[in-house]
């Protein structure tokens, strides 16, 4: 996800210029630190206390430079409108929260709400049409077939979650001003690892990221990866 969000990026601003970044649901803050770390001025977002506390964490141990280009915020993304103006930022990111709101639309326009003209929403959510997978690979026959015909699946604590249709959100983002631009599939190759696997070897880690960032470009296999990335523009 981050060569394609960095690529998104780089089609559509000058290099090396400073973006004004909001990261909703940022969890622990890893993309948020890397984009600071790229000179960008990154807001993070995130309700969860513990998480936000990771975050706070890690940011104390970078640079001072850095730290000060992070500002982290206690918050859920439905507020939006009460922490930010329109137009506060140039790229907005909502990665792994859609599949936890119930009816995400209203979200999904505040966060729209937020762009600059002509900014980027990069959206990172569990893809519906390909919840087969997961089960059918592992041989669970009747989870693959329950999966065929559902829109939610539980996640790796067991709460049962929402999952979207590529269909359903790209009519979501031409209705808010910010029609998609570009998708593309995440975990082709890899839905079935164990969270807990460690990575591989320097070189065939380098293969298996290849492997996935052509497959997540490419028909047919985008359209069965376990996640999806789509990314919306707002109109100028």
């Amino acid at each position: 996800m981050a060569r394609q969000l960095d690529e998104q990026i780089a089609a559509r601003y000058p290099v090396g210029q400073r973006l004004r970044i909001l990261d909703v649901g940022m969890g622990q803050g890893a993309q948020a630190l890397r984009l600071a770390r790229a000179g960008h001025t990154v807001t993070g977002l995130e309700s969860d206390p513990e998480l936000l506390k990771s975050a706070r964490e890690s940011l104390a141990t970078e640079p001072a430079g850095i730290r000060e280009r992070v500002r982290l915020i206690e918050g859920d993304g439905r507020d939006t409108g009460v922490h930010f103006l329109p137009g506060s930022f140039d790229v907005v990111l909502c990665h792994g929260v859609l599949m936890y709101v119930p009816e995400p639309d209203g979200l999904l326009a505040g966060l729209a709400r937020m762009l600059a003209p002509g900014g980027l929403l990069s959206l990172v959510v569990r893809n519906a049409d390909a919840l087969a997978m997961r089960p059918g690979l592992a041989g669970d026959w009747p989870g693959a077939l329950a999966g065929f015909d559902s829109d939610t699946y539980p996640d790796r604590h067991g709460t049962k979650v929402r999952a979207d249709r590529l269909g359903s959100v790209t009519a979501t983002l031409a209705g808010i001003a910010a029609p998609l631009h570009a998708w593309y599939g995440v975990r082709v190759f890899t839905d079935g690892v164990p969270h807990e696997a460690g990575l591989p070897a320097a070189d065939e880690l380098e293969r298996l990221l290849a492997a996935e960032d052509r497959a997540g470009r490419t028909d047919p296999y985008r359209g069965i990866a376990a996640l999806l990335h789509l990314c919306g523009v707002r109109g100028q």
